[in-house]
Formats: structure tokens, C-alpha cells, sequence
């Protein structure tokens, strides 16, 4: 396979924020841009193996402000790209089981219902009510959201990749970066596996490998890979078709509608940061007996299928976008496990910034790499 010689815009990584943003810049008009994935297929690094949620319920203003942006784009996908997301909108049902919990969450009701997100703050009682499958005696209360969901990360990826390509975008698989050239502060060509590329613009979208990247660069950007693993059930009748995305936000396990299963997913405390994307068996059982423990109708239950993904975590947990020590090396990554849902306003951001050096649908300007270095983080809770 050949690769072009030169690019006006290179991209590298062809999961969600990669592809979202070769959309919203060809979208602009722009040309000769070119998408590298060293993937054999589009999405299946991180976006592949991510879990599909997406929600409005976060406890900083601006992911509820990413979260008001982007989900209005999925749910409005078929119609501008021509693909179905498969949004299901049957909510988010945070658990809170002690007392910081529920002081937590009730501000952040608060501060996402003045931002016009209409979140319910539950009692414990209503919680149970709500979850009669479930095993939560020490439910102290919850919130709710009722357009929280999933949606179908391989849809998004490839609606946006196709609509691209449409427009002109060169988009390529197989494609592995291997290297950067910075002259004079400047960033110059990406080097890969099949060839050099000239580009003066390159946008750093590769996810949990953004960092190895950025060191090609000489740009240090604080960002840690961590493994998080699920597994689906097969078919369980008693789960009804509006079951929610449950968090049990202390043990930070979740369940969610897969087909007519369940995925499950938990977070390992004692990961040890890195690539490895290998299943986890032990701790899989740990996820198992805390997940019976909750959900009781799970012991009659077979595994359908498990896999391992990575998170890019931050200090705050919070994105990375914009620029860079190098002139014209730009960064979309740090999404700490909620990257999926906020890829689409993400692409169109960095469109924005790049093309016209500014921020203009969100101000996403607090979300710059500097802040580290500069004591201005803005640390997230809702994480799991």
C-alpha cells in the first residue's frame, strides 16, 4: 500500500476522536487530510473495547457542557451522516452507598440541573423500587437521567469514516507511527511504517498510546494507560428491555442491557498501568462474586463473551485538546474512560481550534495541556 507524500492535516488514530475530527474538518472544507490507523480495522483500539455509555451525568460543568453538546449529536447522527448509532436512551442510575456519596451527589444534581440537564436526585427506598432485580440494602439514594444510555461505538467510528472519506479524506489502516520530525520548534513529517509523511499540521488522537506519540514529538503529556475488562451474559429473560446503566458508584461496577444479556464491567484498584489488553481471569472472578453480590440472578448465568480495553487517564481525569510546545502538533486525548460519548464535539472542537484558533461551539480553553504544569486542574468524580 502506498501513503501519500504529504498531508495539509494528518491524524493520527482512527478510533472515535480521530474519525470525528476528519469529519468536522472536511465538513470545513479542508483538504488533503489524511487519517492513520495502525489497526487493521477503524475503532477497535480503545473506542472497540469501551463499554458504549453515554451520559449527561458528570460533577465538573465542563464535561456536562461536552456531555449537552455531543449526545445531541448522536442522537441526531442517522440524520446528519446517514448511519444509526443504536442510542438507547434508557438512563444512568448512579448508586451511592455512604454519606460523601450523597453529599457529592447532591451537588451535583444541583449543578447539572441549573446547567439545564433534568437528572433526578432518588432516595434509597426509590432506588430500590426502581431496581427490584437488585440486591441494594444499603442504598442511601442515586440519580438518574432518562437520555443516558449506550450507543454503538463500530457505528459512530464508521459513519464518521465514511462520510469523510466521501468528502476526500484519505483514511488508512496498517498504518503504525513510528516516529516525528520537529525542526525548529516546529513539527515537520510523521515518519510510519510504509514512509514518511510532510505535514505541518498533526493532530494527536491515538487514545491510550497519545503519549508514546507525543514523546516522538518531545512532548511530555501526563497521561496513563490503565486496563479496564467486562463480560457479557448470555440471554436473561428477567431483565426488562428499559433496565438502566447501573453504577455502584463505590465498587465501581456497572451493568448495562447487551442484546437480550447483561455486560458487566469493574474496576481493578490494584491495576498496574500499561498496554496489556489480555483478560484479567482472576480479577474477572472478583468482578463475578461482587456482581452476584448485587444482582443474585447472575449465578444462574453464562459467560457470553469478555474482553480488555484501556483507559488514558489524566491527573483530573479530565481531556487534553489543542496545542502543544511544537508549532502545529496538536492533542485530543486524556478522556479517562468517557471518551467515546464526547467524541463527536471533541472532532468538531479541534476543527474549530485548528482551523481558526479558537474554540467556538464549547469554551474548551481550560482543557489545555498547560494546566498541569500550571496547578489548574479540574479534577472529575464521576469516573469508573
Amino acid at each position: 500500500m502506498d501513503i501519500p507524500k504529504t498531508a495539509d492535516i494528518l491524524i493520527i488514530g482512527g478510533g472515535v476522536m480521530g474519525a470525528s475530527a476528519a469529519y468536522h474538518f472536511a465538513k470545513r472544507g479542508a483538504k488533503n487530510i489524511l487519517l492513520l490507523e495502525k489497526e487493521t480495522h477503524f475503532g477497535t483500539g480503545a473506542t472497540g473495547r469501551c463499554a458504549g455509555g453515554v451520559r449527561y451525568q458528570f460533577s465538573t460543568e465542563i464535561n456536562v457542557t461536552l456531555s449537552i453538546h455531543s449526545l445531541p449529536m448522536i442522537e441526531n447522527f442517522k440524520e446528519e451522516i446517514g448511519q444509526d448509532p443504536g442510542y438507547h436512551k434508557y438512563g444512568y442510575l448512579l448508586v451511592a452507598t455512604n454519606e460523601n456519596e450523597v453529599k457529592e451527589f447532591g451537588r451535583n444534581v444541583a449543578m447539572q440541573n441549573r446547567l439545564g440537564v433534568q437528572t433526578e436526585l432518588l432516595s434509597g427506598d426509590e432506588v430500590r423500587r426502581r431496581l427490584p432485580l437488585m440486591r441494594f440494602d444499603d442504598a442511601l439514594a442515586g440519580t438518574f437521567h432518562h437520555k443516558d444510555g449506550t450507543a454503538d461505538p463500530n457505528s459512530i467510528v464508521m459513519g464518521y469514516i465514511n462520510a469523510s472519506q466521501k468528502m476526500g479524506v484519505r483514511a488508512l489502516t496498517g498504518v503504525e507511527v513510528v516516529g516525528v520530525t520537529v525542526s525548529r520548534g516546529e513539527v515537520r513529517s510523521v515518519k510510519t511504517n510504509l514512509g514518511e509523511v510532510e505535514a505541518r499540521v498533526v493532530l494527536n488522537a491515538a487514545g491510550p498510546w497519545s503519549g508514546l506519540i507525543a514523546t516522538m514529538a518531545g512532548i511530555n503529556v501526563p497521561l496513563t494507560p490503565l486496563r479496564r475488562q467486562m463480560f457479557t451474559t448470555n440471554p436473561l429473560k428477567e431483565v426488562p428491555e428499559n433496565f438502566p446503566f447501573v453504577i455502584d458508584f463505590a465498587k465501581s461496577l456497572y451493568f448495562h442491557r447487551e442484546g437480550e444479556g447483561l455486560l458487566v464491567g469493574m474496576s481493578n484498584p490494584d491495576e498496574i498501568p500499561g498496554f496489556d489488553q489480555s483478560v484479567d481471569e482472576d480479577f474477572e472472578l472478583v468482578n463475578l462474586e461482587a456482581a452476584i453480590g448485587r444482582m443474585p440472578l447472575l449465578e444462574k448465568a453464562s459467560r457470553a463473551s469478555h474482553w480488555a480495553g484501556l483507559y488514558e487517564v489524566t491527573p483530573d481525569a479530565h481531556p487534553i485538546y489543542g496545542a502543544t510546545d511544537v508549532k502545529g502538533f496538536f492533542l485530543c486525548t486524556g478522556f479517562s474512560g468517557h471518551g467515546f460519548m464526547h467524541g463527536p464535539i471533541s472532532g468538531k472542537l479541534l476543527s474549530e481550534y485548528i482551523l481558526d484558533g479558537k474554540y467556538s461551539s464549547v469554551d474548551a480553553s481550560m482543557l489545555d495541556l498547560k494546566r498541569f504544569e500550571e496547578g489548574r486542574l479540574i479534577k472529575e468524580y464521576n469516573v469508573v
